[in-house]
Parts: C-alpha cells; sequence; structure tokens
C-alpha cells in the first residue's frame, strides 16, 4: 500500500466531504487552505447544499464526483462519518483523512464506531479519527483544518513531525515558522484506527525531503513495528527525536519484586529510546531545538566547544549548560591564541575561553577573522556565537559573519541571542545557522549532535541473538513461584552462578552444612511464598558456624509469628565480605513487553533507586551501558583505591539474564537477583538471592 500512503501526502485530487462556503467555520477551512496555499490539483467540495462553493463545482455526494480521487478529507460529524468512508471506499479512494472526535477516545461505543469505521475503509488507508490531517509543506500541500494555517508563510526545511495530538501540529508548525525553522511534512495520527506512527515513520524515512523526524507520542500501538522503523532510521541516518508525555507516571507495581517498583512505564520508553538510537527531548522547546539542530547535518566529533561573546553574562550561562551537559570549554591553543592577540584588539580578551571580543564583535571582519580561527584550531569541534543587546539594531553585524562562516565549515555552529530578537533568530535558523533563545537549548543541540555522531562511529561488541524456548531444572515447578534454591538452580541453567550454598532440612543439617562454610555464614529460612525474607526476620548474616542450631530455632519462630506461610527449611549459605551488591531484575511493560533493570541492590534498593532499564533482548553494548549508566558504577572500577569489580563478568550475567527472560518467554511472569554479587577482577559475579514465578501458559 505504499501507493496509498504516496497519494495521500502528495494527491492530484482532494474531495473535501463536508465542505463549507464559511471559511471562519472548520468546515469552511480546508478548501480555503487548499487554494491560499498552492495545491495545484483538483479540488472537490461534497454537500448536497451547496451548488457552488469557493469557486469550485460542489458535489452533492461521493458518487456524483468525476473521478475518484486521492484523498478524501472527512469534515463530517462522528454519525456521519462511517457511510462517508465507506462511500469513498467504494469510489477508489486510496486514503482517507477523518477529523470527527467520538470514536476510540469516547469509551465504549465510540470504540464500536471506530471497529465500524475500520471495517467500513476496507482496503482504503485511513489517518485519524480525531485528527487536525497533515501538512505536506515541501509541496504546499495543506489537508488540514488546523488554525495554523492561517499563517502567511511557512518555511519549507528538512524537519518532519508526526503527533499524536492534533493541537502539537499547529503549535510547533506556528513556533517554527515565527523562529524560521522550516518543515517538511507534518502528521497529526490521532486515534490510530489504521495509520499509525511507524506507518507515518516508514514513509519518512523514504522521503527524500526529510533529514530529521521529530516525535510528539503518548503511547505506542505497535512497539515491533516502531522498533523496525527506528532501527531502519539509524541505519540510513536520519535522527529521530521524540518528546514522550506522561513522564510522572508511576507505571505498573508489583506487589512482590522490586524490580516492578522500580520499572514504571515512563523508565521503559527511556530504555526503548535509547536503544534505539531515538534521542528524548527532555522538553517540549527541545521537540523543536534539537531537530533545528541536526537539519544542517554537521558532525560533531568531540565535547571541546570554543564560545564567541561580547557579553560576559550571557557566555556563562552558555558554558555553566555546556559544562553540565559534559562539554569542555578549554582555553586557545598556543598556534591559536597567538593567531587571536595578533588581531590587537582593544580591550578584548582573546586567550580564554569563552573568547570577549567587547566591542569589536561590532565590525564583521573583525568578527569574521575570529570565528574563522577558531573553527579552523584542531582543539575545538564546535562553535557557539553569542548575540548582545547590541546586535539588536544592526542585527547583520553579527549575523553575516556567522552564516559566511558556517557555510564554510563541516563543525557545528550555533548561536544563542540573548535579547529578545526574534528578527535575528529567525533570520539565522533561515540562513541554516540553528538560532536559540535559551542557552540550556545549545547544551541539549549539543549532545543531540554528539549521540549521533558516536552512535553511527563507536563500533559495536557483538551479542548473541537468544532463540526462544528453554527448559527448566529437573524438579522445578512449572508454575508459581519458585523457593530460592530452585531461582537460582535456574539462573545457573542460563550461566549465572549463585555463591556456596547448602538446602537443609533441619537445623541439625543446617549445622553440618555450616562447617564447610567458614567460620560465619548467613542463615535464612527457605520458603516459596516469603518473597522478603528480611521483614519477616527470615535472614540473619553473620552466624557464628558453632551457634547455627539456636539461630534456626529463633528465625523459625519469628517468622511464624509474622508470616502465615510456612517454611521449607534452611538455606545456610557463604558470607560475602568483598563483592558489591547489585540488583538484576525483569520488568513486562503491558505495551512494549520484556526489560531487564540493573540497580543499586541489597535491602535498600528502593531507597537508592539508582537503576536503569534497557528491553530485552539486551545485548553486550547495552549491559556495558547499563553499568555504566549506574551513578554508583564508580564503585565498580576502582573508587578511591577500592578494588576494580569484575564489569565484564557484570555485562555477560546481563546478557545471560536477558536470554534467559526471551528464552521462557511469556511463562515467565517475575524475575529478580538480589543481591547479585560483583566480585573484584577475575572472581566473577554470583547470586546471592533469587526470586521467581512462573504462570502456565
Amino acid at each position: 500500500m505504499a501507493n496509498a500512503l504516496d497519494r495521500l501526502f502528495s494527491p492530484r485530487s482532494v474531495a473535501v466531504l463536508g465542505a463549507s462556503a464559511d471559511p471562519s467555520k472548520l468546515t469552511g477551512r480546508p478548501v480555503d487552505y487548499l487554494k491560499r496555499h498552492g495545491f495545484t490539483g483538483a479540488i472537490y467540495p461534497v454537500n448536497p447544499r451547496y451548488q457552488e462553493l469557493a469557486g469550485l463545482p460542489c458535489y452533492p455526494a461521493v458518487s456524483a464526483l468525476p473521478t475518484p480521487p486521492d484523498v478524501g478529507l472527512v469534515l463530517l460529524g462522528a454519525d456521519r462519518v462511517v457511510e462517508a468512508v465507506r462511500d469513498l471506499a467504494r469510489a477508489g479512494t486510496p486514503a482517507a483523512i477523518v477529523l470527527a472526535s467520538g470514536f476510540g477516545e469516547a469509551g465504549a461505543e465510540g470504540q464500536q464506531r471506530q471497529h465500524e469505521l475500520k471495517q467500513a475503509a476496507g482496503r482504503m488507508r485511513l489517518l485519524g479519527p480525531n485528527t487536525i490531517g497533515l501538512v505536506n509543506v515541501t509541496d504546499r500541500i495543506m489537508l488540514s483544518a488546523s488554525g495554523a494555517m492561517e499563517l502567511a508563510e511557512f518555511p519549507t526545511g528538512s524537519i518532519a513531525l508526526v503527533s499524536q495530538s492534533g493541537g502539537i501540529l499547529g503549535s510547533l508548525l506556528s513556533r517554527g515558522a515565527a523562529r524560521g525553522i522550516g518543515f517538511s511534512k507534518l502528521i497529526a495520527t490521532g486515534n490510530e484506527a489504521d495509520l499509525e506512527v511507524s506507518d507515518c515513520l516508514d514513509y519518512l524515512l523514504d522521503d527524500p525531503e526529510t533529514a530529521v523526524i521529530a516525535l510528539y507520542l503518548e503511547g505506542l500501538r505497535a512497539p515491533d513495528r516502531f522498533r523496525a522503523a527506528a532501527a531502519r532510521a539509524a541505519q540510513i541516518g536520519k535522527p529521530i527525536v521524540a518528546f514522550k508525555v506522561g513522564r510522572s507516571e508511576a507505571g505498573m507495581r508489583s506487589a512482590v519484586s522490586h524490580t516492578g517498583a522500580l520499572a514504571g512505564a515512563d523508565a521503559v520508553y527511556d530504555a526503548l529510546f535509547r536503544q534505539l538510537g531515538v534521542i528524548r527531548a527532555a522538553s517540549f522547546a527541545d521537540l523543536l531545538d534539537i531537530p533545528a539542530a541536526l537539519a544542517p547535518r554537521r558532525a560533531l566529533r568531540g565535547r571541546s566547544i570554543a564560545i564567541v561573546t561580547s557579553t560576559g553574562g550571557a557566555a556563562t550561562l552558555v558554558a555553566d549548560s555546556a559544562g553540565l551537559a559534559g562539554f569542555a570549554v578549554p582555553a586557545p591553543d598556543a598556534a591559536t591564541a597567538q593567531a587571536l592577540n595578533a588581531l590587537n584588539l582593544a580591550d578584548a580578551v582573546l586567550d580564554r575561553n569563552p573568547i570577549d571580543v567587547t566591542l569589536a564583535g561590532l565590525r564583521p571582519d573583525v568578527l569574521r577573522t575570529v570565528i574563522n580561527t577558531l573553527l579552523e584550531s584542531s582543539t575545538y569541534d564546535a562553535l557557539i556565537v553569542i548575540v548582545g543587546a547590541s546586535g539588536i539594531g544592526q542585527p547583520d553585524l553579527v549575523a553575516r559573519p556567522v552564516i559566511e562562516a558556517a557555510q564554510a565549515t563541516n563543525k557545528p555552529v550555533m548561536v544563542y541571542v540573548s535579547p529578545e530578537a526574534p528578527r535575528i533568530v529567525r533570520h539565522l535558523n533561515r540562513n541554516g545557522v540553528p538560532a536559540f533563545a535559551a542557552p540550556e537549548s545549545c547544551a541539549a543541540a549539543l549532545a543531540a549532535l554528539l549521540k549521533v555522531y558516536e552512535r553511527e562511529h563507536v563500533p559495536s561488541l557483538a551479542s548473541p541473538q537468544p532463540k526462544a524456548g528453554g527448559s527448566l531444572p529437573a524438579g522445578c515447578p512449572t508454575s508459581g513461584p519458585l523457593n530460592e534454591a530452585e531461582s537460582k538452580q535456574l539462573f545457573a541453567r542460563f550461566s549465572i552462578p549463585s555463591i556456596q550454598e547448602f538446602v537443609a532440612a533441619s537445623a541439625a543439617e543446617a549445622e553440618t552444612a555450616a562447617q564447610n562454610l567458614g567460620d560465619r555464614v548467613v542463615l535464612k529460612v527457605l520458603s516459596r511464598h516469603i518473597a522478603h525474607k528480611t521483614e519477616v526476620g527470615g535472614v540473619r548474616v553473620g552466624v557464628p558456624t558453632h551457634d547455627i542450631a539456636r539461630h534456626c530455632a529463633e528465625m523459625a519462630a519469628a517468622v511464624s509469628a509474622k508470616s502465615p506461610h510456612g517454611i521449607e527449611g534452611f538455606l545456610v549459605q557463604e558470607l560475602i565480605r568483598d563483592g558489591v551488591e547489585l540488583i538484576l531484575g525483569f520488568h513486562r511493560d503491558p505495551q512494549l513487553g520484556g526489560a531487564v533493570l540493573l540497580g543499586m541492590g541489597g535491602i535498600a534498593t528502593e531507597l537508592f533507586n539508582d537503576t536503569t532499564l534497557r528491553l530485552v533482548p539486551v545485548t553486550a553494548d547495552d549491559a556495558q551501558d547499563m553499568i555504566a549508566s549506574l551513578r554508583s558504577a564508580p564503585l565498580l572500577r576502582g573508587f578511591r583505591g577500592r578494588p576494580r569489580y569484575d564489569v565484564d563478568a557484570l555485562a555477560r550475567a546481563i546478557v545471560a539474564f536477558s536470554d534467559m527472560v526471551v528464552r521462557l518467554g511469556p511463562r515467565l511472569a517475575e524475575a529478580e537477583i538480589n543481591p547479585l554479587f560483583v566480585l573484584p577482577e577475575g572472581r566473577g559475579v554470583h547470586a546471592g538471592d533469587g526470586l521467581v514465578i512462573l504462570q502456565d501458559l
């Protein structure tokens, strides 16, 4: 159906069903917008009340049209939409856009109506319902009723937007136009009864006019298709920038494992974007600023930034924001400093960074020389020029040298406009120089540029893809919770070893087992129905070997008093004195599927909340990235004289845990290792505790 999408975005004819003769009404806007903005194809208003509309013949019904339209734009109320869509489909129309609300978003009755709508469309593709339409800025085709179409001018550019909100389409289009940022295509997907985000992504990836794709997301209806589209985007070098709403959502929480409490829905989306190389916009402003910075297609190869300014305060703001984002602002190297000082500029500070040109910044020839000198320096990977208040009266004094320099270099060049000067911002953006009104935007743009470069140029670690299907250990229950010993036998089957331990049916057996584990041991009750043993007094650490029997009796009594569940015996374990405790867990998101969580472990896991997530399958690259993402990661790498721990073994355990999740598939309800002991370098990792819940298929 690729041809249907071609016709949707570039129709030769458009039928407007329910068109009004009053352009001030929503139903009167689309015909007016198509004519006003230069659509050169045929426009067929359809409304039995008129014989002529806006100077065009008006038709009483779809069946009266002289030829099947490429697109049917349906402006009718919800109760009349289904029949209208059926008429378009019968006529052979490739695609329709349905603006009406009152469908899937309106409860059970609306959901039934949306089902009927999809049935009525048959093979015809549908955008919507509950959409504001789409805008093909490249070809001046405005298939929308958005009030943003009232703009007198639409800058054409290489940024495409796919939004699940119609209002956001109009908002970004108008904001972009005001700032001189051009778009190629804008699509509001609405309820996604048929065409959804991934369909639009697939089309835009093949669109030669689109270099960057911005997404406004509320959720994903087809995660696997989104993954495939994002993977193709990375392969062909088209960055995707996504703003996902719902960040404050607590997400699904489990009553059993720590993992369920730590893995909120937004964290899973964050993991998805990170694994796919999708740049996540932290703020709504970033959804426009970051694509604008990526559109010129400049490569940022490092973290060293030069800042040129004539105003010290604004330079400090930019330098501070860049520093917080991990970028350096080093002083010029000796050769660059010598070239700058040779300009003999009075009052200028040229041997530091930011480079303050003061009043010399009002001389275009001097500013041009300073900028070119910095861009030619091997010290700097990018340049930020600051426009101060002195640039308002004569914007070309700064803008022209910057534009000329940007056109002559492959390095990223951007501008922070400190005063409120929309004319300068618009002029710079129109000429291919990203210009921002906030210092934080510069830092966000730099971070996005670096992420794109690193993804394209940092080699990946090979990681085998797991296959579905995996067996359980002999004697292991096939459903319900496993006890700790059984859980760790399952982990060991997938190459995650346990600490040394013995199962004891009685205090006497526990006492015998402890003789093989040193002078002090860890003692636990064994029960498949007690998930958090510490909460009921079921764990004791550092128990003297000679005193095991007494501790068993006291522990059994304590658990009996606090828990209705009986115990199956005791677990006697070696005491690990030199390991770092982490948590490794599994969470199943209802939308996106299985995810692996890594974090600071032990009993204070939820208190510290130092965690990171990745969706399965987790690759070797993902595993290393997960480890580096933890705030506590320095503890593993020899922090303040401590030993270096076995990070490579930890990475292998993460991949193995992911392999287990994939191979067991839907019969794995929950799984967690907490703590997972990471031992000093060369000694590997060992599961200290384990929880697994299986379910019948």
